[in-house]
């Protein structure tokens, strides 16, 4: 598998927002301001730094992550196996369903892998029979049996 990503260094200032937001941001009236303010660095650097970490793909998102099973939801990863002349149609049919968080691409048999979050395991299932039945094709289910946390620390 060939990688599509370069080498970026990435600076003290890089690695310590990166380090402090391991822990999570601030919640204040200005979380971007506290956490400018812990690290002394200024509130614009920090967004600037943020937007440019998005665009370069060292980071893949930012935002808030909430565990649909703390609220009394389901969620799951799922995966299917599209020959590659439907990849974009398929794509287009997964990601119309609203509980279809997010989708990647990937490199393997199972070519794309997606994450289903639903008020309840039964809506999981109707999903999934949904999915399949407009795409033709079927869903691996992998729902996590046990909650991981692999935290990124950067040496500065």
């Amino acid at each position: 598998m060939t990688s599509t990503y370069s080498n970026i260094a990435l600076d003290d200032n890089d690695k310590k927002i990166i380090n402090a937001l391991q822990h999570g941001l601030p919640v204040c009236e200005q979380p971007f301001l506290a956490l400018a303010q812990q690290l002394e660095i200024s509130e614009q650097e920090i967004l600037a730094r943020l937007e440019s970490l998005l665009e370069q793909k060292v980071l893949s998102r930012f935002g808030p992550m909430f565990d649909a099973a703390c609220f009394g939801g389901a969620f799951t990863l799922a995966a299917l196996q599209v020959p590659e002349q439907h990849f974009d149609k398929v794509t287009e049919i997964v990601n119309s369903f609203t509980q279809v968080a997010h989708n990647y691409k990937r490199d393997h048999r199972y070519n794309m892998w997606f994450v289903i979050a639903t008020e309840s395991q039964q809506e999981i299932e109707h999903v999934i029979q949904k999915i399949e039945e407009k795409t033709g094709l079927e869903v691996l289910n992998a729902p996590k049996l046990k909650e991981f946390y692999v935290g990124l620390y950067l040496p500065a």
